[in-house]
């Protein structure tokens, strides 16, 4: 006879409580323009998989990465101002 076992994480894994913070939501609003970016960037990319890329998918790819870099530079200055008490 075997006996049956049940795995609480697996169960309680995606119970109601546990929804994402107040503070989870504020930090995820905050990279959004980052994430953004992001995906621009890998979409830009996965076009060019299956072909060899044209001038304009380059354009294309170099255009997401700037964006990106610079959606980055400005949330790590949000982060850096925000972390020396907000003086700018």
């Amino acid at each position: 006879m075997s006996t049956i076992v049940t795995v609480q994480d697996a169960v309680t894994a995606f119970a109601d409580f546990m929804e994402p913070t107040d503070a989870e939501l504020d930090a995820i609003e905050r990279e959004m323009p980052v994430i953004l970016a992001d995906v621009d960037l890998i979409d830009a990319q996965i076009t060019t998989l299956d072909r060899t890329p044209t001038e304009l998918d380059a354009q294309r790819i170099r255009r997401a990465r700037r964006r990106l870099l610079a959606a980055r530079r400005t949330l790590a200055n949000q982060v850096a101002t925000g972390a020396a008490g907000g003086a700018a």
